[in-house]
Parts: structure tokens; sequence; C-alpha cells
């Protein structure tokens, strides 16, 4: 049975985070270098069509057909192909254990496949040929997104096992960190040295977008209704107001001794990061604790990947790779049944050390995965599509030599 209610807050959250990929878009590209402006919100926008592409033919298949339980899928790592070209689903088609359509969980989860690949492009923003970013974006969603959307959201190994994600900490945020970063490495520092952003108020309008989508991409993780939802909504909100307030006064006492906007909406991204993975598990209370950690967590983390001298370009490891993984970590502690009975307590509501093993080891298995295939297909991509771009194209934009446009900054 239908519920109305239900089924007009999932479309609601599904274009909520729909929203996030044209955020992110103008996120990065306030943050880029002027001639490169165009390259690198294309690379965002580009997933919205890809990847629909994908998800469509077989991507929602993959990562929701079959479970480890019935013996229906891969081993537990990924789906069958049951649902390709969503064979056997209509507009009138129930979601299991829901009370909305199917369709609407396909385009819910279609808008998480679109953002996850094009976190990373932040990393090596000026670098990489377009053409190596589109296989890129096809290979890396196939093989390393699907199966840990399957094996933690999908009925697969890691969610029998007992590992959760309320909205993608692991699934997400961090495969996307450290691909990011592994990425980074691979395709060098960036000539001529760092720019500085060319548009912060166009950052502040990214920044804004990826705050109000983010609303639909924890809240609309409950897939209803109910007291966890409003608890995964205020708890996103409190989290990121704590990160971005954090980072700020460290930044006002640091060397630099100056409140920079940069600083303080970077800050808000990396606790909206962190809670991703706890949202709708923790009081609030906790997401406050968890804001400001994070807050302090990633600022040192990118201070960290800048004495290492890893040219990240727009700190995704730092914000995202280090935001995702210690905010499944916080969960191990801070979990509790008070906000969701269906959870199992963290360590510091007399849950013991389980939950928080199992995370760690989750972590663990992502981080290896996704870093490792990251390295391996750039490898490949690069025997066949250059993937970095020449000196002299680096040092003169992307936009024109590329794309054949240029964006018109006043």
């Amino acid at each position: 049975m239908i519920d109305k209610g239900v089924t007009t807050f999932m479309v609601l959250a599904t274009s909520l985070v729909m929203l996030m990929t044209p955020g992110l878009a103008f996120f990065y590209g306030g943050l880029g270098n002027k001639k490169n402006i165009l390259n690198i919100m294309m690379q965002s926008f580009v997933s919205l069509g890809l990847t629909t592409v994908l998800w469509f033919s077989f991507g929602y298949s993959l990562c929701f057909s079959g479970t480890l339980a019935n013996g229906t899928d891969f081993f537990g790592i990924i789906g069958n192909l049951d649902k390709a070209f969503l064979h056997g689903i209509t507009p009138k088609t129930i979601m299991p254990g829901k009370a909305f359509p199917e369709y609407i969980f396909f385009a819910y989860q279609m808008m998480f496949a679109i953002i996850t690949p094009a976190l990373i492009t932040g990393a090596f923003i000026n670098r990489v040929t377009f053409k190596a970013y589109v296989f890129f974006l096809i290979f890396w969603q196939i093989f390393v997104y699907y199966p840990f959307v399957h094996m933690i959201w999908g009925g697969g190994i890691l969610q029998q096992w007992g590992v959760l994600d309320f909205a993608g900490g692991i699934v997400v945020h961090a495969t996307a960190g450290f691909a990011a970063l592994v990425a980074t490495i691979y395709v060098g520092k960036r000539k001529g040295g760092e720019h500085q952003p060319n548009n912060i108020p166009l950052v502040a309008i990214g920044t804004t977008l990826l705050w109000f989508g983010w609303y639909g991409f924890n809240a609309g993780s409950e897939l209803d209704i109910d007291d966890i939802t409003v608890a995964a909504f205020i708890n996103t909100d409190v989290s990121a107001s704590f990160a971005a307030v954090t980072w700020l006064l460290i930044e006002w006492n640091s060397g630099k001794k100056k409140p920079t906007f940069i600083g303080l909406m970077t800050g808000a991204v990396a606790g909206l990061a962190t809670i991703t993975p706890a949202a709708g598990y923790v009081t609030v209370g906790s997401a406050a604790i968890i804001g400001t950690m994070s807050g302090f967590v990633c600022y040192r983390a990118v201070e960290f990947k800048n004495s290492m001298k890893w040219d990240d370009a727009l700190d995704v490891w730092g914000v995202h790779g280090v935001g995702g993984v210690f905010g499944t970590i916080l969960l191990g502690l801070f979990a509790t049944k008070m906000i969701n009975p269906g959870t199992p307590d963290g360590l510091f509501y007399g849950g013991g050390f389980g939950l928080l093993f199992k995370e760690l080891a989750a972590l663990l298995v992502a981080i290896i995965w996704a870093s490792s295939f990251t390295w391996g297909m750039l490898h490949a991509i690069d025997r066949f599509v250059e993937v970095k771009v020449t000196d002299a194209i680096q040092k003169s934009g992307l936009d024109f030599h590329i794309h054949g446009e240029t964006a018109r900054v006043i």
C-alpha cells in the first residue's frame, strides 16, 4: 500500500540529493583555477548523465538484486542482473517492506551513485584528461562503488555481519576519499604550484546546495518518516554547524590569525561528511561532539596532507576520506538504541567492542580495496588513454584545450 506522505517525502529527498551534485560542481569550480572552472564542473555534471545510464542498465541490479542470505548474489559481494533495465519493476511496484514505489528507491540510490565518484575529482583538478576521467568514472563505480553498496546496504556480506552505515560514511566518503588520495599521488603535483580559489562566492553557493541537499542525503536514508528521520535531520545540521565553528576558531588562532570564509565552509562540509554514517544512530548531543571533533580532526588531516606535500587540490582526502572514516569509528562509540532500536549500542553506551570492531574491519576492507583498485585502474587506463594532461596544457588551462570553451568570470 502506497503512503502518499512517505512517497512525497522520498521524492523530495531524492531531489535534494540530486541537487548536491551541481552543488559540488559549484563548490569545486569556485575553489579551482579560473582556467579550469568548466573542466572541474563538467566532471561533476557528466556523472549526472553517464551514471544514470549505468544505473538503469545494470548498476541498480548489481547493488540491490540478490542477497547472501538467499544465496542469490555472488558470495555476498555483488548482486545479480535480475533487475537490469528495471526488469520486472513498474511504477506500481512497491518497494519491499516500504510504503512507496520501488522506482523512487531506484532514483534515490542513483543520486548517491552519481555524486560519489564526482567527489574524487576535486583531488586531481587541473591534471587529468577528460577522456581518462570518463573511463575512471565508469570502472570505479562498477568495481568499487557497486560492491560496497551491495555488501553494506543490499543484503551482502558486511550487512549480514552487522556492519552499519546509515548514509554512506564507508560506502561514499571513505571509498571516494582514499581513492582521491591515491589518484592524487598517481597524477603528481600541479605545474606552477598551488592556486588560490578563483571565486569564493561560487564556493558559498556550492556549500549552500551541499548543506541543503545533505538533509535529503541523511534524513532520507531512513526511507520512512519517523523519529529516526527527525534525528538524522537535526544531527546533520548540528554536526555541520559545530564543525564549521570549530574549524573557524582553530584557523583564527593558528598561523593565519584570520577567520576565513573558505575555512568556515570547509569545516561545515567536514561535519556533514563525518556525521553521515552515524546520523540515524546517535543523539543530538553526540552529534555536537562528533561535529566538534570532526572540525579538529579534519583540519589536522589537511595540515598533515600539506606536510606530506600531497597535492590533493581540494582536500578530498582530508575532508571526505578522513571525515567518513572518523565518523564511522565514532558510530561504533556513540550508537544507541535510544535513538534507533534496531541498532546495537556502541562502546560508550555499554555495547562493548563488538560494533566498533565490525566498523573498523569494514573500513579496513574499504580503504584497501578502493585504494588498490584505483591505483591499478589508473595504470590500466594509462595504457590506452593518456591520463595526465601535458605540462603545457596544464599551465594554459584545460577549459579551452579540452572543451573548446572558457568560463567568463567577472
